[in-house]
Formats: structure tokens, C-alpha cells, sequence
């Protein structure tokens, strides 16, 4: 290869358009975009529902399911082969650092989950949607299906995947998300209809997608879904200030996500938008609260409860009365029976006739380096 077609080549991989939603066959339009060229991808695909039926509740009334022919396949085969198409397409498409989500039912999330292994992604979790208002089993005969499960996966075993840790501690009352989701279904003003009727049959609530994407993804990032349907990607990207490829095969449903998706006003402050992660922070020993004068070697440490009590001492270790000693993580842990402790949250000191948590000296240090740099 020639150095001209070397140099267009290079151009032509990681460069594509954004914001934009592509009308067309899933697969004819994946094989258009070039490789290398987004963050993130979200599907949410046929679920291969195999309805034998109509279904209805007790008093007969019709209950509007998945009829559509997109929904459709010949055999689980069929199913499968369409599967791996679109997803080796998605893999060629992810940059090496880029990651998958995939949402589906127990009647092709087990699939998919075997397919995405077999083309060498990498498992990071598998997340239980719990909804809070599922649908009823009106026919009696099963559990309710109150749940969906999605999988995320990264590109690779060496992809060095975006996962925004301190924003879903935040999200979740400053304690570890766990990968269960309790979320509500899309009702209400949040559903978009037509005529008075669902306008797609299984619009997913712009909640559950904030969550993927606030996870996930940075401010700026690339997020393709190969089913766009009502635009809830776009939408949610377009607030986040993401950018999104949406691929749609009916035209109603791609003009419906452009409308949608032109409604959407961007959050336009950043620091709204993103949490800084503590290990970022600069790190600050308990001793330089000392050095400083901030706090004093005899000064009266407890916790939020006194329980607990220990004197500072000038090293910057802690001593009970008891003579227990140690740092104020390890100390903490001690008193407590504990394997470890968080000293900075644990400990509090008396100012200004105030009990404060000693970490709030610790964000003055930093304001201070801050100011001085």
C-alpha cells in the first residue's frame, strides 16, 4: 500500500458522522461505518419473543405485544446468524478501549450472552433491570416477567473500559452501585404515542439509559445503536452532551427519534455533568494537618456517635485510653471489629463548639494547594 492510500485509510478509520439518526437495514449500515470509531455501543434488539397468539387479560381485552415482523425469525438459527452478524459489525466499529451493552429477555439475552463471548469480548457484569411496575402475567400460567437483564461487555480482555465510579456512588446515595437496577417501565408522559397508542412497543425509560451512559461513557463520546427505535439513546445522549449514531429501519419510528431527539435541551453546565473521582483528588497524609496547625497533638478525636474516643499524637497516629493505637483508618477499623475503616469520615473533631469530620480539613488543604498553584 502506497503512502497515499496509506494516508487514506488512516483517515478513513475512527472518523465518522455524529448525531445523526441513519435509515436502513441493521447490518447494510453497519458495514458503512468505519472501524474504530465509537465509544460506546447500546442495542436493544429483537427479542425473538416467539408469541404463540394474541394475547389478552381476564376480561378478554386485547394486550398490545411485539407483533411486529422485526421481531420475527424462522428459526432460533436464523436468529442466531443475525446475532453474530451485527455483533462482529459492532466490534469492528468500538475502539479498542470501547465497550458493549446488550438488553434483552430470558428469551435471547442467554443467546446473545454465548455469541458476544464467542466473538472474544470481555464480561464485565451482567445487570438485573428490576422493574417496579412490570406487566401482569394476565394468563396465570408463569411468574410475572418483572425483569430484564443487560450485559456489559468490553471490546477486549486488554480494553481499558470507561467506568465512572464515584457518578453511580453518587447516584445511589453514596454507596457501591450494585447490579441489580430497580427502575420504573416507560409510562406516563415519558411514553410517546401516536393516536392515543404506545408509538413503539418497547420504548425503554430514558432513566435506564442515563444510567448506562453516566456509567460508561465521558462528555464527548460516541454512542452507535444499531436499533435506534423511538430514540431514547439519542435523547438521553443528546441531554449528557454524548454524541449518537442511531440506526433505524422504519421510517415512522426514525422520524419520530428526530423529533424527539431536536426536543432535548443539553445540560450546559459541565459540572453538572460529570463527578470527579476521589483517586483524582490530591493526596493529603493526616500528619500534614498537623504540620499545618490545623490540628493539634493532644487534640480529642471521635466518632459520630462517641463511641469511640483517641488522642492525637505528634507522628500523627492515634492512642485510646487504653493505649490502642494506630492510624485513623486502622484504628477506626480496630474499635469497630472491622477489616478497614475510612479514618477521614470516621473521625470527628470539636470546632466552634461544632463536631466536624477531620476530612473537611482535608478539603481546605486541597482548596489551599489549589489556590497556590
Amino acid at each position: 500500500m502506497g503512502r497515499n492510500a496509506k494516508k487514506k485509510e488512516k483517515d478513513r478509520v475512527g472518523r465518522v458522522k455524529k448525531d445523526i439518526v441513519i435509515e436502513g437495514d441493521c447490518l447494510a449500515e453497519l458495514k458503512k461505518l468505519p472501524a474504530a470509531s465509537v465509544d460506546l455501543v447500546f442495542a436493544d434488539p429483537p427479542y425473538n419473543l416467539q408469541l404463540g397468539g394474541n394475547l389478552s387479560r381476564p376480561d378478554h381485552s386485547a394486550v398490545a405485544g411485539v407483533e411486529d415482523d422485526w421481531d420475527k425469525f424462522d428459526s432460533f438459527a436464523a436468529y442466531d446468524a443475525f446475532s453474530t452478524a451485527w455483533l462482529t459489525e459492532a466490534r469492528r466499529i468500538l475502539k479498542p478501549d470501547g465497550a458493549l451493552w446488550v438488553i434483552g429477555s430470558y428469551h435471547n439475552i442467554y443467546r446473545l450472552g454465548r455469541i458476544i463471548q464467542d466473538l472474544d469480548f470481555w464480561m464485565l457484569n451482567d445487570v438485573v433491570w428490576r422493574k417496579t411496575n412490570p406487566m401482569p402475567n394476565f394468563r396465570g400460567r408463569r411468574f410475572t416477567n418483572a425483569h430484564e437483564t443487560l450485559i456489559w461487555a468490553a471490546r477486549s480482555q486488554e480494553s481499558r473500559h470507561t467506568f465512572n465510579y464515584e457518578a453511580m456512588k453518587a447516584l445511589n446515595d453514596d454507596v457501591q452501585m450494585r447490579s441489580d437496577w430497580e427502575l420504573p417501565i416507560c409510562t406516563g408522559a415519558e411514553r410517546l404515542k401516536t393516536d392515543g397508542r404506545k408509538a413503539h412497543p418497547t420504548q425503554k425509560p430514558e432513566s435506564l439509559l442515563a444510567r448506562v451512559l453516566l456509567a460508561s461513557t465521558n462528555r464527548g463520546d460516541i454512542v452507535l445503536d444499531p436499533f435506534f427505535g423511538s430514540g431514547t439513546t439519542g435523547a438521553v445522549a443528546r441531554r449528557l452532551n454524548r454524541h449518537f449514531i442511531g440506526i433505524e429501519q422504519d421510517p415512522g419510528y426514525a422520524a419520530l427519534a428526530r423529533e424527539r431527539i431536536r426536543n432535548v435541551t443539553p445540560i450546559a453546565s459541565p459540572d453538572l455533568l460529570a463527578t470527579q473521582p476521589k483517586r483524582a483528588k490530591p493526596k493529603v497524609p493526616f500528619g500534614s494537618l498537623i504540620e499545618r496547625g490545623m490540628i493539634h497533638p493532644g487534640d480529642v478525636l471521635f466518632d459520630s456517635k462517641r463511641r469511640f474516643t483517641a488522642r492525637v499524637r505528634a507522628d500523627g497516629s492515634l492512642v485510646t485510653d487504653n493505649s490502642e493505637s494506630g492510624s485513623i483508618h486502622s484504628l477506626g477499623a480496630k474499635l469497630q471489629s472491622l477489616p478497614s475503616c475510612n479514618g477521614w469520615t470516621f473521625w470527628h473533631i470539636k470546632r466552634d463548639g461544632k463536631d466536624v469530620p477531620i476530612d473537611s480539613f482535608r478539603d481546605e488543604v486541597r482548596a489551599a494547594d489549589e489556590g497556590n498553584a
